[in-house]
């Protein structure tokens, strides 16, 4: 018997186990570097486009775009190392809370910004977007006003998988970051396409619907984003220009994040927090293990879900019916083990169960595959 300490919110999930199958990343990652150092290096000398110093004019309006508090990103860290290339400027920290809504910004750690101005975005906050164009393929950009009326934009964040645009980062700092919650949701109905999936940046049409932002910007667009591994430590940084930095720094996270396991039946996925917080971001974890899950297979979903389930409808039709199910075997069963009350479980699309132990001796015959940190993973099948 194994005992596993699986990631699971403010506390780890304990599991017992005989014969099962445990999967990991490949590859270990070499020891890290500070953030600040990493982030600090690659703007002295950005991997594609120009010195940010030697173009950002005195004066000028500059946004700064971070993370909410769904992800683990060193915003400090990149903040500093931003601020020591930039002159005097008209300084803005924008929170990208896309969908979410604004954020508990005590909780991002952005340092000493006393007298800056910071704006929590709102997505339905109407008289604080503005339409600056649209995509091809339709999408309406609506943005915070704060980015149609800056010079330069600075997007920031962490290149991490994402199970439809590819990987986290890049312009999605900007849009969905920054946007207006039909536009994004709009964007969004593009995951259910071919190509958008995790670890595609090129040929991903969600992605691509999102980087035409950036030929509508009234201003111009920098990039600052920090390569991590599963345990989000930072390893690189990449500075310059939005697209071809990003998909750079995409090209190297992959390594840290590629694993292979066995087509499975029985599955047990888990995410650390904030992925674990609510239904809502652990459903990325199903989205992760999809592709290995069998034909009438069963996923037991290991997240605390402290924050609750995160809107019953959109978990329900935006997230599973649109992003979920076309992924997933015809025939499946996804059980959610959490600190959720049954009531509040089965009003979702997944079914209640009160510990792992439960579900596995509903299915005595079946090897379970051991998922830690799923929704970090691009997972391939043996």
């Amino acid at each position: 018997m194994s005992l596993i300490e699986l990631p699971y919110g403010t506390k780890p999930y304990p599991l017992t186990l005989g014969a099962h199958h445990l999967v990991q990343p490949l590859a270990t990652p070499p020891p890290t570097r500070p953030a600040f150092s990493l982030a600090r290096a690659a703007l002295r000398l950005p991997s594609h486009g120009v010195l940010l110093d030697e173009q950002v004019q005195s004066g000028d309006r500059v946004v700064i775009i971070v993370s909410d508090d769904t992800r683990n990103d060193p915003r400090d860290e990149m903040i500093r190392a931003l601020r020591q290339r930039l002159p005097q400027v008209r300084l803005t920290i924008a929170v990208a809370t896309g969908t979410h809504g604004p954020c508990d910004v005590s909780r991002l750690d952005l340092g000493d910004v006393d007298g800056i101005e910071l704006v929590n975005h709102d997505c339905d906050d109407d008289a604080n977007l503005v339409v600056i164009g649209h995509s091809r393929r339709g999408t309406p950009f609506r943005v915070n006003r704060c980015v149609a009326e800056a010079d330069w934009v600075i997007a920031t964040g962490c290149v991490r998988p994402h199970y439809f645009a590819g990987f986290g980062g890049g312009c999605k700092a900007i849009f969905p970051g920054l946007g207006g919650r039909a536009e994004i949701r709009q964007n969004h109905e593009l995951k259910s396409e071919p190509g958008a999936q995790a670890g595609e940046v090129v040929d991903n049409p969600c992605r691509r619907d999102m980087e035409e932002v950036l030929e509508h910007l009234p201003g111009r667009a920098f990039l600052l984003n920090m390569v991590v591994d599963c345990e989000d430590r930072a390893h690189m940084a990449v500075a310059g220009d939005v697209v071809a930095a990003f998909r750079h720094a995409a090209q190297l996270a992959r390594p840290f994040h590629q694993a292979v396991a066995p087509t499975s039946r029985l599955i047990i996925a888990s995410a650390k927090l904030p992925i674990s917080g609510s239904l809502y971001q652990a459903s990325k974890i199903v989205a992760a293990v999809a592709r290995i899950l069998e034909d009438d297979g069963v996923l037991v979903l290991v997240a605390e879900c402290a924050e609750g389930v995160g809107g019953v409808e959109v978990v329900n039709q935006a997230i599973y019916e649109i992003g979920l199910r076309p992924r997933l075997p015809d025939r499946h069963t996804i059980y959610l083990v959490s600190d959720l009350a049954e009531p509040e479980v089965s009003q979702t699309y997944c079914e209640y169960a009160a510990s792992i132990d439960e579900v596995i001796a509903r299915h005595p015959k079946l090897k379970p595959t051991v998922i830690p940190d799923a929704a970090e993973l691009l997972l391939s099948p043996l």
